[in-house]
């Protein structure tokens, strides 16, 4: 209850604009069609934006202990060519949300949510999204 609670604050509260913000990339990559790699880790990322509390985005390797295209040499290359992009935007959009966030005592959990995406907007390709109870 207290997820859904939380998810459903986060929602109104912003965190559709962010994820909106990511399906924005990821339809802005598919329409290249050389971005069609970036675009699927828009959409999840971007749904992982929307209802963050109760998932936790990690590396695909770490998960299923082998490596693939994404967690590799070309992931990495991907990465790079993302971050240059637009990898720094959505970080930006996301630090300046924590920081409006981080104003109130209320806004903390949502403020560090914001930290966690941002570091994942710099580079997610290889990530992938999975509910807290996989990792347990």
């Amino acid at each position: 209850m207290i997820r859904f609670l939380l998810n459903l604050l986060w929602f109104l509260l912003g965190g559709v604009v962010m994820g909106l913000g990511w399906w924005l990339a990821g339809l802005i990559c598919a329409l290249t069609i050389v971005g069609l790699p970036w675009a699927r880790s828009c959409f999840v990322i971007g749904s992982f934006s929307f209802w963050p509390f109760g998932q936790e985005a990690i590396n695909r390797r770490d998960l299923s202990g082998r490596g693939d295209l994404g967690t590799g040499p070309l992931g990495l290359l991907g990465n790079v060519l993302w971050f240059l992009v637009a990898g720094w935007w959505l970080a930006i959009g996301h630090l300046t949300s924590a920081l409006a966030c981080f104003v109130s005592i209320i806004g903390i959990p949502f403020g560090i949510q914001h930290i966690k995406l941002a570091l994942i907007a710099l580079a997610p390709v290889g990530m992938t999204v999975v509910p807290r109870q996989t990792l347990s």
